[in-house]
Order: structure tokens, then C-alpha cells, then sequence
């Protein structure tokens, strides 16, 4: 089972907002997921990014590997 950190969207219509989940990839965007672990909203200025830094490294740890705009949200937040 390849499991992912990446983001799911659940924003309306040109209304962007995203929680941050691991799930695995064999599923959708909208599909199935493991555990949220945060959340991302692109719309306010600063970019609002709320990602529990716990989880993500314990899921990191245990070989889920990120997306690559995840690893940047990451990295902004200093857990990655």
C-alpha cells in the first residue's frame, strides 16, 4: 500500500480550500483517506496553513511520502 500525504479539495467553485490528508493512491482526490492532518486555504493573504506538525512527522516517519505541493506547504511551515 503506497500512502501519500496530499491535499483534498473541498472548496466551492473558484473558492479553493484544501485539508491536507494520507490516503492511499490507489484512491481519488474526493475518495477514501487514512487521517486529515491539516488544513490549507490559498484565498487569504498569507496563505492560512494549519498542519498538525506531530502527525505529519510520525507519518513521514513510518514511509508516506508527500506530494510535492504538500512538501512546499511543509517546508513553509517548518516541519518537513
Amino acid at each position: 500500500m503506497a500512502v501519500k500525504i496530499r491535499l483534498r479539495r473541498i472548496g466551492a467553485k473558484k473558492a479553493p480550500f484544501y485539508r491536507v490528508v494520507v490516503a492511499d493512491s490507489r484512491y481519488p482526490r474526493e475518495g477514501r483517506f487514512i487521517e486529515e492532518i491539516g488544513t490549507y486555504n490559498p484565498l487569504v493573504e498569507p496563505a492560512q496553513i494549519n498542519i498538525d506538525a506531530e502527525k505529519a512527522s510520525k507519518w513521514i516517519k513510518n514511509g508516506a511520502q508527500p506530494t510535492d505541493i504538500v512538501r512546499k506547504l511543509l517546508k513553509k511551515s517548518e516541519i518537513y
